[in-house]
């Protein structure tokens, strides 16, 4: 027999939601809204479109292992050095070479509970010790995270805004975290879903801070609209870039995915248009659900995460929504049985979404014998 490591057992695979059509045909639906995965509702950026179009005779071909031309647009465009910049498919993918490369099996890694599972998912898969420092009103509390450093910690890994509770944590106390980080320690800052909250001014942007224990990833998937091609970069102290690029796949992201991420970066006016959109949904949303008395989260990103009573209520929420056609995102996995995750979509899928969740938490309330405000 061979011999499987128990950390590797223990795991469970990524388990996907029903495919749409089967849902049709379940169902006997006529329509399907998916505002489950955070995407952007405008699709892709129309200019990365036109760019994988364009490259496609090219596709028999590797693509540059330091994905040159896309490290320096991204360079350009965030005004870093290219030697601070290493790109890869996704954010998953990063975190992955990330841990492989500065931590060990048995090394402790800390974050917050409540947080990323694509985090929670790869430490494990390392046999990494995870642990989890509870949050502070639904936020990350950097005071506790570095109470728990001990000789044991490796790398802690913060995201901001969180996924899937959509808090931040401010500027000052960011600062004030770094002040209490041995240089050591390696801290890794997810700003997956930094365009949609760089308009607050208590935001710290970590591109800001050149400290050389620091990786900052950013990703294309959300506001760019390319979630489908995997495309994400980390930016960092040039010694560190270095070492990741020793454990990164060569030909990783895809030379389609660097056509579009170059195309991206550049269509300005889609990125507008994304972020006005995201905010005339989420504003509608949190109209309904306060008149439906939903509790529900602040949020910086393109999402709000809904909390209910207990787990029992807020999987029934989610099934009935399902079976009227609405696909939403129970977020236990993450560490939040109550919790439900709504990203925000066009005015259709919007409306869509806000005549489903009246019907829904009405008919629950009745049935379950509650007052709205539960």
């Amino acid at each position: 027999m061979i011999k499987i490591p128990k950390y590797v057992e223990d795991l469970k695979p990524y388990k996907a939601g029903k495919p749409i059509d089967e849902l049709f045909r379940e169902y006997g639906l006529k329509k399907i809204v998916k505002l489950a995965s955070n995407e952007n509702p405008l699709g892709p950026s129309p200019k990365a479109m036109e760019a994988i179009k364009k490259h496609i005779i090219e596709i028999h071909r590797y693509t540059n292992p330091a994905a040159f031309d896309l490290v320096n647009a991204i360079a350009k465009k965030i005004n870093k050095s290219p030697n601070q910049i290493v790109t890869g498919s996704g954010s998953d993918s990063l975190l992955q070479y990330i841990i492989s490369a500065f931590s060990e099996e048995g090394d402790e890694l800390i974050t917050s509970k409540g947080s990323f599972i694509g985090w929670y998912v790869n430490v494990n898969k390392y046999g990494r010790i995870s642990k989890q420092v509870e949050q502070n009103n639904n936020r990350f509390d950097l005071e506790k995270i570095a109470e728990n450093i001990t000789e044991k910690t490796k790398i802690i890994y913060l995201a901001n805004p969180n996924n899937p509770t959509g808090t931040i944590f401010t500027k000052q106390e960011f600062e004030n975290f770094l002040l209490k980080v041995p240089e050591n320690i390696l801290i890794v800052l997810d700003e997956a879903y930094t365009v949609y909250a760089q308009s607050n001014p208590d935001y710290p942007n970590g591109l800001e801070y050149d400290n050389k224990n620091l990786i900052v990833l950013r990703t294309l998937s959300k506001a760019y609209g390319l979630a489908g091609i995997r495309i994400g970069f980390a930016v960092g102290h040039e010694e560190l870039i270095k070492i990741l690029y020793k454990v990164k796949l060569p030909f990783e992201p895809n030379s389609l995915a660097q056509v579009a991420a170059i195309a991206a970066l550049n269509d300005d006016d889609f990125l507008r248009k994304t972020v006005e959109l995201n905010n005339k949904s989420l504003k509608k949303f949190k109209q309904i659900f306060d008149e439906l008395s939903i509790k529900f989260l602040p949020s910086s990103a393109n999402f709000f995460l809904m909390l209910f009573a207990d787990e029992d209520y807020t999987v029934k929420f989610k099934d009935e929504c399902l079976k009227k056609g609405l696909i939403l995102r129970h977020v236990k996995s993450f560490g939040i049985p109550n919790g439900i995750r709504i990203n925000s979509g066009t005015d259709e899928e919007t409306e869509f979404a806000i005549n489903v969740i009246s019907q829904v938490q009405n008919q629950l309330l009745k049935e379950y014998n509650l007052q709205p405000n539960i």
